[in-house]
């Protein structure tokens, strides 16, 4: 059975970029616009992992990963923020949010790709 991914970013073009390259690699891609959204496809249907923008509609993508580190059913799924914040701050926060990954656009794809077979055991 495929690991299923949430990818959320509030751009569509990117997040179907994501979308294809992820399920050309076999993995099943769910996909939300908004941090509000990825809750309500989190409580679906648990993801294997998350890919998250940081700049979004609330909550952002730190507020959103920290929520779900803190939750006990949420907090073992690994995250990859995958963001243009590409600052020494803006990574500090990222990962002291709680995210296993900070990966800064423009991404190299097969980078991303190597960091989710990492996090998924594959």
């Amino acid at each position: 059975m495929a690991k299923m991914i949430l990818v959320t970013d509030d751009e569509p073009h990117i997040v179907k970029i994501l979308e294809n390259r992820l399920k050309k690699s076999g993995y099943e891609v769910r996909t939300a616009h908004s941090g509000e959204s990825a809750l309500g496809e989190i409580k679906k249907e648990k993801p294997d992992l998350m890919i998250l923008d940081v700049i979004m509609p609330p909550p952002n993508g730190y507020q959103l990963c920290r929520m779900l580190k803190e939750d006990p059913n949420y907090k073992d799924i690994p995250i990859i923020l995958l963001t243009a914040k590409a600052s020494e701050s803006d990574q500090f926060w990222g990962m002291e949010s709680g995210a296993n990954a900070y990966i800064t656009k423009p991404y190299d794809p097969e980078d991303l790709l190597g960091r989710v077979r990492e996090f998924l055991g594959g």
